[in-house]
C-alpha cells in the first residue's frame, strides 16, 4: 500500500444538519486519508460550487485552505459527509473500525458506531482484551472514527476495580502492556482517589518495564502516579 500523500489528506469540519441532531461520538474534525474518498469529497465540492456560479453567489478563496463541503452544499454532500448518514464517509470509517474490534467487543463497537450513547459493557470479557483494543489504536490517521477508537476501550477500563486492571496487567501480552502503558498514565486513571492508585509490585514492574522499553514519554508518569500497594494480594477468583 502506498504511503498517503499530502495532496490525498482532507482535514473536515463537523457537517452540520438542518434539524441539529448529531452523531454523539462524531469528533468536532476529522481526516479523510483514502485517495478515493478524498476524490469523492472534491467531487462535491465542485458540484456545490458550479451551481452557486450557476446561481450567481459570490464565490471567493479562502486563504485558510479547502473548505469542508458546506459552503455550497447539495443533497450529495449531505449524503457524503452527515455523521449520521449511513452512505456517508464517516459511517464507513466508523464501520471500518467497528469490523477490526476484537471479536467479544464487536457487537459494543457496532452498538457505538450506530450512535448508541451509552452501550451496556460486555459481559464476561477480560479486561486484557480491552487493554489490547487499546493498545492496537494507532495515533494516525485520526479519521472519523478515532474518538470512538479511544474512547470505547477506556470506557470499558475506567469503571473497573484497580484490583482486576492490575490482574488484566499480569495477562496482557505486548499490545496489551501497551494499552495498558497508555490507560493508567491517562486521566481515566489517575483521577481517581490516592487509595484507588495503590498497584501491586506484580502488575507496576510490568507496567514500567514496557514504559521504559515502549513508551518512554510516560515512565515518569506513571513512576509518579502508580503508588505501590501494601502487598501483592491480588488472586484470581
Amino acid at each position: 500500500m502506498r504511503p498517503t500523500s499530502r495532496t490525498d489528506r482532507l482535514v473536515m469540519g463537523d457537517f452540520s444538519r438542518p434539524d441539529g441532531a448529531r452523531h454523539p461520538h462524531h469528533p468536532q474534525s476529522y481526516e479523510i486519508t483514502d485517495p478515493a474518498e478524498a476524490a469523492e469529497v472534491r467531487a462535491v465540492r465542485e458540484l456545490g460550487r458550479r451551481l452557486a456560479a450557476e446561481a450567481g453567489e459570490y464565490l471567493f478563496d479562502c486563504s485558510c485552505g479547502d473548505d469542508d463541503g458546506t459552503r455550497h452544499p447539495t443533497p450529495e454532500s449531505g449524503r457524503l459527509l452527515d455523521p449520521l448518514s449511513p452512505e456517508g464517509i464517516p459511517a464507513r470509517h466508523r464501520a471500518r473500525w467497528a469490523a477490526a474490534a476484537p471479536g467479544a467487543l464487536r457487537q459494543y463497537a457496532e452498538a457505538l458506531a450506530s450512535g448508541t450513547e451509552e452501550p451496556a459493557p460486555p459481559a464476561g470479557v477480560p479486561l486484557s482484551v480491552a487493554f489490547g483494543w487499546l493498545g492496537a489504536v494507532r495515533q494516525e490517521p485520526r479519521d472519523a472514527a478515532w474518538l470512538l477508537a479511544e474512547r470505547a476501550p477506556m470506557r470499558l477500563l475506567a469503571g473497573a476495580a484497580t484490583a482486576e486492571l492490575a490482574w488484566a496487567v499480569r495477562e496482557s501480552d505486548r499490545a496489551g502492556l501497551e494499552g495498558a502503558v497508555r490507560f493508567f498514565a491517562g486521566e481515566e486513571f489517575t483521577t481517581r482517589h490516592p487509595k484507588r492508585r495503590r498497584v501491586p509490585d506484580t502488575a507496576r514492574d510490568l507496567l514500567l518495564r514496557h514504559a521504559r522499553s515502549h513508551r518512554p514519554a510516560d515512565l515518569a508518569v506513571l513512576e509518579r502516579r502508580l503508588l505501590r500497594a501494601p502487598e501483592d494480594r491480588i488472586r484470581r477468583s
